[in-house]
């Protein structure tokens, strides 16, 4: 098996930063799991249909066109939303596990960032990270990005946000987000990106040595 470094977390704690400069660091491969709910959520609304349908959801999942994951279409708020909404559904997660084990599979080795990846996509994965940070600075953050692209909206908004999708992705039946039990627990609230990435690679580069 590849070599798999697993990056969990909540939103906006980091971990797409980490996971990404990991992968260039390693010269691993790198996937955005989330990229991936978020462009079901994006086909759902291109269909005019409704995301907390189960059926209309999976009928986005199952049609997935993986090469639009740098589409910037997905990375609104709104598509973070639905994105949320639609990973609820057991059967567009089932729908998208091979997906995402057939690119821990590739060689040298794979960099996978989300929220069940340690605990249902690679648990065998050689190195568990769980990235977060407390909801307000982790709101902060999302809203500086937001400010970024202009026209945010007011902060409280972007902290009920993150609050809301925590709940969501906490409580949903299958694959809940939580701590793989062999995940170590990084959190960024105080940490720069630097000081994350030093942190994230002393915790990540004696399993990959080992596993080598």
């Amino acid at each position: 098996m590849s070599i798999v470094i697993a990056v969990d977390g909540t939103a906006a704690s980091g971990k797409g930063t980490l996971a990404k400069k990991l992968a260039a660091h390693f010269g691993f491969h790198y996937l955005d799991s989330g990229a991936l709910y978020r462009l079901v959520a994006l086909g759902v609304a291109e269909a005019g249909k409704d995301p907390h349908n189960e059926a209309d959801a999976v009928a986005a999942a199952k049609a997935l066109n993986c090469a639009r994951c740098g589409d910037p279409a997905i990375r609104t708020a709104e598509m973070g939303v639905g994105a949320s909404i639609v990973s609820a559904h057991p059967a567009v997660r089932t729908a998208l596990l091979d997906v995402q084990r057939a690119y821990a599979a590739k060689a040298p080795g794979a960099v996978i960032d989300g929220r069940d990846i340690g605990t249902v996509i690679c648990p065998k994965a050689t190195a568990k990270l769980f990235v977060d940070a407390t909801p307000e600075v982790r709101a902060h953050r999302r809203w500086l990005e937001l400010a970024a692209k202009g026209n945010p909206p007011e902060e409280a908004a972007v902290l009920a946000d993150i609050i809301s999708r925590d709940e969501r992705d906490k409580s949903r039946a299958v694959a809940p987000l939580k701590p793989a039990e062999d995940a170590v627990l990084l959190d960024t609230t105080d940490l720069g990106v630097e000081a994350a990435f030093a942190a994230a690679l002393a915790i990540v580069e004696p399993r990959i040595a080992a596993a080598r």
